[in-house]
């Protein structure tokens, strides 16, 4: 059986023209790529068959594309209602848990090395109002200000992106009912005296504590919530 020439399949040649293409290009820093109508040009091939190879890069993960902005090098950000909703849908609650022990001990660390008194007072206040929550909803919206304000305090955007995207896939995710009698968190909830202490590392600027601190804390909240999932299983 002969074997085919080079030639035979042009659509490989293009796509390792078009590979070569951006290696060499000096793109936009958000990585945006020319118009078609240019970039077909500059390669010399048609525009259908730069789809072709702009198809296959995609498939890699190399680019992706946005209707009515243009073809970007690199991978699609989380950036979108769906793309949450999709990666709620394929994830559950102990996955959260883990994700956020991993990232919010880091997230604590970095705050205590930058925190501005600004930072600190609003920690601070979010210390009070939670523990003058008079629902369980009000004090979880306090919980999750003083966890988001913790991440606007290492002035690192990045880092904030991660914990909004982190906190929105949590919020949609279906977490069941997991709170029972009393109305709202006793005195001694555990969470009281856990945020105390990671809001104290952060102000002293203790970087090792702070995370120290913030992981012991989701660890606790972890295992409460497999518990509170273990009991309800038992009684279903």
């Amino acid at each position: 059986m002969l074997t085919p020439p080079n030639d035979a399949h042009p659509e490989k040649g293009i796509v390792t023209q078009l590979r070569a293409y951006l290696a060499q290009s000096n793109l936009p820093e958000d990585g945006r790529l020319p118009p078609e109508r240019e970039l077909a040009v500059a390669l010399g091939v048609s525009r259908t068959e730069l789809r072709k190879a702009l198809d296959v890069l995609e498939s890699e993960g190399q680019l992706w594309r946005h209707v009515g902005k243009g073809t970007f090098m690199g991978s699609r950000p989380l950036d979108t209602f769906a793309d949450i909703t999709a990666l709620a849908r394929r994830s559950n609650p102990a996955e959260v848990m883990r994700a956020r022990i991993v990232i919010e001990p880091e997230i604590a660390r970095a705050a205590a090395f930058t925190a501005t008194p600004a930072d600190i007072s609003e920690m601070r206040l979010c210390l009070a109002r939670s523990r003058q929550a008079e629902s369980w909803r009000q004090y979880e919206g306090w919980d999750t200000r003083l966890h988001r304000t913790i991440a606007e305090a290492t002035q690192n955007s990045l880092l904030l992106g991660l914990f909004d995207t982190l906190n929105a896939v949590r919020r949609a995710v279906t977490w069941g009912r997991l709170r029972t009698a009393p109305m709202r968190p006793l005195p001694s909830h555990h969470s009281f005296a856990e945020h105390e202490a990671i809001v104290e590392a952060i102000e002293h600027r203790d970087m090792a504590g702070a995370a120290n601190a913030m992981r012991a804390h989701l660890m606790t909240v972890e295992r409460k919530l497999l518990e509170k999932q273990l009991r309800a299983a038992n009684e279903g």
